[in-house]
């Protein structure tokens, strides 16, 4: 076991000689470090603290870590200083999905395969939790974001790409939800490979992103709505210019150049201590048409930005992704309607339902479950495709994909726009292989 209390301890002496370090280079006229500068400089500060330890040590008849537990020792020391402490080694396992944390000591772990465990505690106290969780609101994301009593609330990007969830003051003690983002570069095939998507159906989708067809990604949560989304947009040809909004930065489009070399990553930004300064979703949705894009991509629609985004789709933006919240295909359209409701423009339900069959081509949802005739594991898949048709009263759609004899989605009843996507290579019923 790594002892926490060293690491703290020696963690404040590297980081005040790393401080010391840069005040000296400032004043001497040199050019700050860079961010691997700094980890290599820390590295070597951290050597030399563990040396001075273990000369201590001997100096007063204690034996000295050994050469496993220096290594430990290290590594939870540079965590500190450059993680997330002791929830680094979590974030750097691939096997880990999700980490969920009911105050300190409580840390519950679920694996990729469905297990779940109970993990080390991952703080001291509390109180230690809540200063680690304000550190990282202070340096994640495109802004610093408060994290006490008058905003007990915080969503966040981690570094790595994961989601992070907060809250205090609303719970009895600190909770927080980690989502590890395992799936960054993912494409269709990767999502086939996994059984995700069949191939008919991978195909299909890769078509209906050519042809710029407006999608709507449905699902309930930690379904894999935002791995196919990504998987979608690396679709798009990287000509594109992709501008995606978001509340919490996570798609992470533009840290794959070398498949869309012209994105602009908009974050929904939190109001200051005075109440002033707030961009909201819908500013950002209408921002992001005066920015010339070719698609405008909405991370996670949860609220009154669905009428800007809906609009943005019937004004020329074909090709637009997004995902919503839902427990079936068909529901969708009510959970807009819902949000709808609540935007400024207080559209009645006949209105959205206009602007839904203007605007939405496919809903695609997603769906989660632990599969027990198959090992217990845990299955995602898509279930079923709507096709948006038309409107009458309210949204006319056709089930073109739907749950097969295992629950994938197989096809169903003929696409009304079979055309387009004709023209993109997609055939129903095609026996080749995946392309």
């Amino acid at each position: 076991m790594i002892d926490h209390s060293l690491v703290k301890r020696f963690r404040q002496e590297v980081g005040d000689r790393l401080a010391t370090q840069r005040r000296l280079d400032a004043a001497n006229g040199l050019p700050p470090m860079t961010g691997e500068d700094e980890r290599q400089f820390a590295r070597a500060l951290i050597a030399q603290v563990l040396e001075e330890h273990a000369r201590n040590e001997i100096a007063v008849g204690r034996t000295p870590p050994n050469a496993e537990e220096e290594e430990a020792l290290a590594a939870g020391i540079h965590a500190a200083l450059f993680g997330v402490g002791r929830l680094q080694p979590l974030l750097d396992n691939p096997e880990i999905e999700n980490i969920d944390i009911n105050g300190c000591d409580k840390v519950f772990i679920s694996y990729a395969d469905g297990r779940e465990e109970m993990g080390e505690p991952v703080a001291d106290s509390d109180e230690e939790l809540i200063e680690l969780i304000q550190i990282l609101a202070a340096y994640s994301g495109l802004s610093s974001r408060p994290f006490d009593t008058a905003n007990p609330q915080l969503d966040l990007r981690l570094p790595d790409g994961s989601r992070l969830s907060a809250v205090m003051d609303v719970a009895v003690r600190p909770a927080l939800s980690i989502r590890r983002a395992r799936l960054g570069k993912v494409f269709l095939s990767d999502l086939i490979g996994n059984g995700t998507l069949s191939p008919e159906l991978g195909r299909f989708l890769q078509a209906a992103v050519a042809a710029r067809k407006n999608i709507m990604i449905a699902g309930s949560t930690n379904a894999g709505k935002t791995t196919l989304l990504r998987a979608l947009a690396n679709e798009i040809p990287p000509n594109e210019r992709l501008i995606t909004v978001e509340r919490a930065l996570e798609l992470g489009l533009d840290q794959f150049p070398e498949l869309h070399p012209n994105v602009v990553a908009f974050e929904y930004r939190l109001p200051n201590a005075e109440g002033q300064g707030e961009i909201t979703m819908a500013e950002l949705v209408r921002r992001s048409l005066r920015m010339n894009p070719s698609r405008v991509i909405v991370g996670e629609v949860l609220g009154d930005e669905i009428v800007t985004m809906l609009n943005a789709m019937t004004q020329g933006n074909d090709g637009s992704l997004s995902t919503i919240h839902a427990n079936s295909s068909m529901e969708v359209f009510n959970r807009i309607a819902t949000y709808a409701l609540q935007a400024q423009e207080r559209l009645p339900i006949e209105a959205t339902h206009m602007l839904i069959a203007g605007a939405i081509d496919f809903v695609v949802f997603i769906t989660k479950r632990n599969d027990y005739g198959r090992g217990g594991r845990l299955r995602r898949y898509v279930s079923s495709v709507r096709e948006v048709t038309g409107v009458d009263g309210r949204v006319l759609s056709s089930e073109v994909f739907a749950p097969g004899p295992d629950g994938s989605a197989v096809p169903h009843a003929p696409i009304q726009c079979i055309e387009d996507l004709a023209q993109h290579g997609y055939y129903p019923g095609y026996g080749g292989g995946w392309r």
